[in-house]
């Protein structure tokens, strides 16, 4: 008999043992349940056997809330705000959108707004905080919202520095301003969600087309205000992660020009080395960010496509959301791997750098286009 006839006459009897199997085990663990043997192994026993099954059911509770939401496309979430109405998709409804979309998906994601609940499987009524990947992710997220409200309200929204800004943008920008750990009085997400409704009402005004001063202006030097922004998270982001390795850097703060000064003197070298508790938050945090950004990206690309065109950029946005994409691909390990560079083991931090710092190269690259007539 060949290998190939014994595997499969033999198939069926394996499933039928491992049905089995499984089946007695079913069985038997049923019976720990069983009211009959919970009172004849005593209130001890029971009491353990209750705490043992909580913690199972949170932790698969915490491994399902861990997980980050899957994106969207921008010019569909767009749509499904305006019901399918493309007249609606005037300039910046769809950059507006995404943002209202982000902020929804990081409110009504699997377990809702994590950062600031205080009980199991999250936290452990304050005391410690037992996951903290999808806080940091939440956080990054928030981060890139309010770069974005703020620029909405102040550039995007308004035709020069002199003009009157938007009512519901005035009001949105703060609220998305507002501690992102509050459990109670107010709570976070009831201050997040009122700044989402601020954005709806802009939104509706804006596809209205009645009101000559709710304005969305797709012009280069507004862009430009909020690539300066993402310019400098991603920036900051980049020295976080390289430092999940202790790194020895020159300190360059006054480079460049010879008048400048510093309030607080400053040392030549710097030794910088992440400790190890923060690394996999650094971690989650650019995720968040980054994946936040990504839908702004796409949406721009959309709302601000004639004046890419013109300034011959539509390439050099499309490559830094390219590179961005990368930083998405899922986790092959449970944890955060922190191996050293060129090491036997993986490092996540380094691996994320490798596409944040091209990306944030190609944006100083797309700010000049954008700054040249």
């Amino acid at each position: 008999m060949d290998l190939k006839s014994l595997f499969t006459d033999d198939l069926p009897a394996l499933f039928a043992r491992v049905a089995k199997a499984a089946g007695g085990f079913l069985a038997k663990l049923g019976s720990l349940y069983h009211p009959e043997n919970i009172k004849q192994k005593g209130l001890v026993w029971t009491t353990g056997l209750a705490i043992l099954t909580l913690s199972v059911i949170l932790f698969f509770v915490g491994v399902y809330w861990s997980s980050e939401p899957e994106e969207f496309t921008a010019r569909e979430a767009a749509l499904a705000i305006a019901q399918g109405d493309e007249a609606q998709m005037v300039p910046g409804y769809i950059t507006t959108a995404a943002l209202i979309t982000i902020g929804e998906t990081l409110l009504d994601k699997p377990g809702g707004y994590l950062s600031n609940d205080k009980v199991p499987p999250v936290s452990l009524f304050g005391l410690y905080q037992m996951l903290d990947n999808m806080p940091s992710w939440e956080f990054g997220v928030v981060v890139m919202m309010r770069d974005t409200a703020r620029v909405l309200r102040n550039d995007f929204s308004r035709s020069q520095s002199q003009s009157i800004e938007d009512p519901d943008l005035a009001e949105a920008e703060p609220l998305f301003n507002f501690d992102n750990n509050s459990w109670l009085f107010p709570p976070t997400e009831r201050e997040y969600r009122k700044g989402i409704g601020r954005l709806k009402t802009y939104l509706e005004r804006l596809a209205a087309r009645t009101d000559p001063n709710t304005q969305f202006y797709t012009r280069a030097d507004n862009l430009n205000e909020l690539l300066a922004v993402v310019e400098k998270r991603l920036g900051s982001l980049t020295q976080r992660l390289n430092a999940s390795v202790e790194e020895l850097r020159v300190n360059t703060d006054l480079a460049g020009d010879t008048a400048a000064e510093q309030a607080t003197p400053g040392v030549g070298l710097v030794f910088a080395k992440t400790p190890w508790l923060d690394i996999d938050d650094n971690f989650y945090e650019a995720r968040g960010y980054v994946w936040a950004l990504l839908h702004i990206l796409r949406a721009i690309e959309i709302d601000f496509e004639k004046v890419l065109q013109k300034k011959n950029a539509v390439a050099s946005l499309q490559q830094v959301i390219r590179l961005l994409e990368q930083t998405q691909r899922p986790t092959s390990s449970p944890v955060v791997l922190n191996g050293r560079p060129l090491g036997w083991m993986a490092n996540y931090s380094k691996g994320l750098v490798s596409y944040i710092s091209p990306a944030n190269s190609a944006i100083i690259d797309l700010r000049n286009l954008l700054a040249q007539g």
